[in-house]
């Protein structure tokens, strides 16, 4: 049972139940027969764990808010929805599942900067300038040219 968040009742009914974050969870309103407040809570199914192995060795358990934060600081100023960012969390954190196994942090990178070229090419930039440790201009001029990767044809002289 769950209890309501404003006056700590136990006794609610589902008013509205629905499917969320591509089919992965159950978002359901209640309302609480106590005090009448609605409120939403989710359902997912408890997911077998999933761990990064980091380049140091570590092996911590996969934390999709990390992705979260890091698109979100890439995104910064950018015209890309909250909901967006979410989405390319959710996708990494996805795709990584699929692969059955512990993965490492640069597949997860790798994963997050593939999301973020199809969505924003300055958030992209910004990420690769922070995960793959930029150090200075011709590096972030590298990457744009890969990024921008013109398919002009070649003049034969």
């Amino acid at each position: 049972m769950v209890r309501c968040p404003f006056c700590s009742a136990d006794d609610d009914r589902v008013v509205d139940s629905r499917l969320a974050e591509d089919g992965v969870a159950i978002r359901r309103r209640r309302e609480c027969a106590n005090c009448g407040q609605r409120y939403t809570t989710f359902e997912r199914i408890e997911e077998i764990g999933l761990y990064v192995l980091k380049r140091s060795g570590d092996r911590e358990p996969f934390i999709r808010e990390k992705i979260l934060s890091g698109v979100r600081s890439a995104a910064k100023n950018r015209p890309v929805d909250d909901e967006v960012l979410s989405g390319v969390a959710v996708t990494v954190e996805e795709s990584m599942r699929l692969l059955n196994r512990d993965v490492t942090s640069e597949e997860v990178g790798m994963a997050t900067l593939e999301a973020l070229r199809d969505i924003d090419d300055v958030a992209y930039v910004r990420f690769a300038s922070v995960y793959k440790g930029f150090e200075g201009t011709e590096d972030f001029a590298r990457e744009i040219g890969m990024l921008v990767k013109t398919t002009a044809p070649k003049h034969r002289g």
